[in-house]
């Protein structure tokens, strides 16, 4: 079915949808099927009246499970791979024959971290994707768990609220949905304090909002609040609105594309930055952290400088030049990230140094900037 033109009541071009494995299965052990087909006729609304959608799920590893007839939770990693293997396809399939009934194409997208690390492989996935969307197919994402490997880190994504925010983040989404079995974002833990309040909307992810959120990992899923507030950082940050609400709240897209107050909404934090900016930003290559002082943080955020040696209070990891960084504040808030011209080593024996110093200190130099502000997005 072709779109017709975006509904002025939407007021956005482009989402990414993240379903939870929890609300898949409405808490049970198996996927539910009116839960999917609700969620599904929600988004080919969207989707037909011109809004682009991408869907990032869960539920590979609990269809797998349903199909094998086992009913307590995996333990180890060749065991989940197999049930990926063998619910990933089902998954898909279902989706399929949802969207059908809506005479709307799906295509299936497998990410793994190490494809998105190399700026090639992003340049290429967001490529597909948005060609994917061009002809009006909506793009299902999951992450590789048959060959992604639990114990390096690095390697993975490690929970579907990441990787949605990096998806939103690869294709230049205007609202991230992260829809779970909650409500949202609460002053205290609902569960336990009867006094617990929703936040409706967080113009900012501080210190504070992150003291709100507790680390419990709900039953079925590998990621509680904390990796949702971790997405919506990363989402936020690169220009992205996240909505972080119950999906079995009726019409809940619909509603929250439309601007309506539902769940936890998370503005933006800057307007909309270049593919390359959300790259750097996108913590998918970061290799080391440096640390500067308070002048360094009002050189860098108020005055569009570089960031010099002299600024620099601590390092840490082991990069090399051409690396990218994150740099934070004394408190450890990340300020943004950049292109290094030095590796972790000589930004230790430069750091705290006058430009002018790092020839004698290192015996050359390759530049006043340990990170130029050609190479720097700060949030």
């Amino acid at each position: 079915m072709s779109k017709t033109k975006n509904d002025s009541n939407f007021n956005c071009r482009r989402i990414v949808a993240k379903f939870g494995t929890s609300l898949l299965t409405a808490a049970s052990s198996r996927l539910n099927m009116e839960r999917m087909t609700d969620l599904v006729g929600q988004l080919a609304k969207l989707h037909n009246q011109g809004v682009e959608v991408v869907i990032v799920t869960s539920g590979a590893i609990a269809a797998g499970r349903e199909r094998l007839g086992l009913t307590k939770k995996a333990k180890g990693v060749a065991l989940k791979q197999v049930l990926a293997s063998v619910g990933q396809g089902r998954l898909m399939n279902i989706y399929e024959r949802l969207f059908e009934q809506h005479q709307i194409t799906v295509g299936q997208a497998l990410l793994t971290k190490s494809v998105l690390v190399d700026r090639a492989g992003y340049l290429n996935t967001r490529n597909t994707l948005l060609s994917s969307l061009e002809m009006g197919v909506i793009p299902i994402i999951n992450e590789n768990d048959v060959v992604a490997v639990d114990e390096i880190r690095e390697a993975r994504f490690g929970d579907n609220d990441n990787l949605s925010a990096m998806v939103a983040n690869l294709i230049d989404a205007d609202l991230l949905f992260i829809l779970t079995d909650i409500d949202g974002l609460y002053t205290a833990d609902p569960n336990r304090d009867a006094s617990a309040k929703l936040i409706p909307l967080v113009e900012k992810i501080d210190d504070k909002i992150e003291s709100l959120v507790s680390g419990s990992m709900s039953g079925l899923g590998t990621g509680g609040m904390v990796t949702k507030i971790e997405a919506a950082r990363l989402a936020t940050a690169s220009g992205v609105t996240v909505v972080i609400a119950n999906g079995s709240e009726k019409d809940v897209l619909l509603r929250a594309a439309r601007g309506e107050t539902i769940g936890t909404r998370f503005l933006p934090v800057k307007t909309k930055l270049d593919s390359r900016e959300r790259w750097l930003l996108s913590g998918l290559c970061t290799r080391g952290k440096l640390t500067v002082d308070d002048g360094a943080v009002l050189a860098l955020k108020k005055k569009n400088c570089s960031l010099l040696a002299a600024g620099i209070t601590e390092v840490e990891g082991n990069f090399q030049r051409g690396d990218i960084v994150d740099i934070c504040d004394l408190k450890g808030l990340k300020l943004g990230s950049g292109i290094t011209n030095y590796t972790s080593a000589e930004v230790q024996a430069i750091k705290g140094a006058h430009s002018q110093n790092i020839n004698n200190l290192l015996g050359y130099d390759s530049g006043s900037e340990v990170v130029h502000r050609n190479n720097l997005v700060v949030l």
